[in-house]
C-alpha cells in the first residue's frame, strides 16, 4: 500500500512538474461569447512545485477556469521557488500590461519589493495565500491561518486523548508568515493540555520535504524515539514524518497532522498513518482571487471580510479570509464532495477498498 501511495504522489508531482516544464506559464482570455471583455489583464505568480502539489494541480486550473469564464486576459506563471525568478516574472508581466498582479510570496522582503515596483507602475496587487509583511498589497486573500493551526492542534489532541504525550513540532518555512500563524494556532491549543510535553520543535526551510525527512529523523533520534504525537504543518511534511516512523516500525502508532488535503495526505489518513489534515479548498480560494482580481480590473472595489494586521508595515490590510475545514478518517469524502479532488485520483489500487469503506466512490 505504501508503494502504491508513493507511486500516486510521484504521478501527481510529475504532472505538476510537467506543467511547469511546458513554460511554467499560461496566458489567455475567455470566450468572447461570455460577455464584454474587461479592460486590463491579470497576472498571477505561484510560488513553487515543491512545497505543495496544490499550486499546479488545484489552484492553477481553478484560476484558469474562472478567468476564462469572465473573459479576462490573464497570465499565470510559477517561480519554482526562486525569488529572483519571481521578480523577473513580475517585471515581465508589468511590461506586458498586467493591471492587477497577485503573488504567493517566497519571503516577505522579495514580495514587498515586487509590490512596491508594481505600485509605482500603477498596478494593483493582491497577496494570495501568504501575507507579505511590509508589503503594499491592496487585498490579502487566504484562509484564517491561526484557525488552521488551532484545528491542527485540536485534531492532534483528539487523536492523542488526555494521556501523557511527548510531542514534536515540525513547522513550515521560517520565511512564510503563514507557518508562524499555523504553529501559534497549534500551540494555543496543545500548550493548554497539562499532560502534553514538547520534546522537539524545528522549522523546515522552504517547506522542503527532503530536508524535513532529515530534520525529523534528527529530532526523533535525539529523544530516542520517545514520541507520541507529531505536529506536521502540511501533508508534505507529514509524509516526511511518516517515512521515518515507518522506518522505525511506528507508522500508524504515532498520530501525525497535516494540511492541504492532498492525495498523499488523504491516502495516509485512509491507511491510518496520518491523524488528520486541513482542507483549504483551492477551488474556493481561487474563486475568491478570481472574483477580486476581476473586480479590480473593472475598477471596482472588491468585497472584503475584514482586515489583518501587518505589524512590519504598520497597517491594516483589507482581507478576504475563508474558513478551513478539519478532515480526518470520518469525513474524507467532504474533499471529494467539495470538488477539490476526484475520487478516481484518490481511490487507486489498494486504496479503492479503503475509499469504499469511507463511503467514497
Amino acid at each position: 500500500m505504501k508503494r502504491t501511495r508513493n507511486l500516486v504522489l510521484a504521478t501527481v508531482m510529475g504532472a505538476a512538474l510537467a506543467l511547469s516544464a511546458c513554460g511554467g506559464s499560461d496566458s489567455g482570455g475567455g470566450d468572447s461569447a461570455s460577455g464584454d471583455k474587461p479592460e486590463g489583464k491579470i497576472g498571477v505568480i505561484l510560488p513553487d512545485t515543491k512545497s505543495s502539489v496544490r499550486w499546479e494541480s488545484a489552484d492553477k486550473p481553478a484560476l484558469e477556469a474562472a478567468f476564462k469564464a469572465a473573459n479576462v486576459d490573464y497570465d499565470i506563471q510559477n517561480a519554482e521557488g526562486d525569488a529572483d525568478k519571481m521578480q523577473t516574472i513580475a517585471d515581465s508581466m508589468i511590461t506586458d500590461g498586467v493591471t492587477v498582479l497577485a503573488i504567493v510570496n517566497l519571503d516577505s522582503d522579495s514580495g514587498a519589493a515586487i509590490e512596491e515596483k508594481a505600485k509605482s507602475q500603477g498596478v494593483k496587487t493582491i497577496d494570495y495565500d501568504r501575507l507579505t509583511l511590509g508589503g503594499s498589497a491592496d487585498v490579502y486573500i487566504s484562509y484564517d491561518n491561526s484557525k488552521v493551526g488551532a484545528l491542527q492542534g485540536e485534531g492532534l489532541a483528539k487523536c492523542l486523548g488526555d494521556k501523557d504525550a511527548n510531542i514534536i513540532y515540525l513547522n513550515g518555512s521560517p520565511t512564510d508568515n503563514n507557518a508562524t500563524l499555523f504553529s501559534q494556532g497549534a500551540h494555543s491549543v496543545l500548550d493548554k493540555v497539562s499532560t502534553y510535553k514538547k520534546v522537539g520543535e524545528q522549522a523546515v526551510p522552504d517547506w522542503d520535504n527532503e530536508q524535513a525527512v532529515t530534520i525529523f529523523e534528527q529530532l526523533y533520534t535525539k529523544v530516542d524515539g520517545k514520541v507520541d504525537g507529531v505536529y506536521a504543518a502540511n501533508d508534505g511534511l507529514g509524509g516526511a514524518v511518516i517515512s521515518i516512523l515507518d522506518k522505525n516500525g511506528q507508522a500508524g502508532k504515532v498520530p501525525v497532522t497535516g494540511q492541504d488535503a492532498t492525495v498523499e495526505g488523504l491516502q495516509n489518513i485512509l491507511a491510518g498513518d496520518q491523524c488528520m489534515t486541513i482542507q483549504k479548498s483551492a477551488t474556493g480560494q481561487a474563486k475568491a482571487l478570481a472574483e477580486t482580481a476581476i473586480a479590480m480590473v473593472k475598477g471596482e472595489k472588491p468585497a472584503t471580510t475584514g482586515t489583518v494586521k501587518d505589524d512590519t508595515g504598520k497597517r491594516d490590510v483589507p482581507a478576504i479570509l475563508l474558513d478551513p475545514v478539519a478532515i480526518d478518517k470520518t469525513n474524507v469524502k467532504a474533499v471529494i464532495d467539495a470538488g477539490d479532488m476526484k475520487a478516481a485520483d484518490l481511490c487507486t489500487g489498494d486504496f479503492a477498498k479503503l475509499c469504499a469503506d469511507a463511503g467514497i466512490s
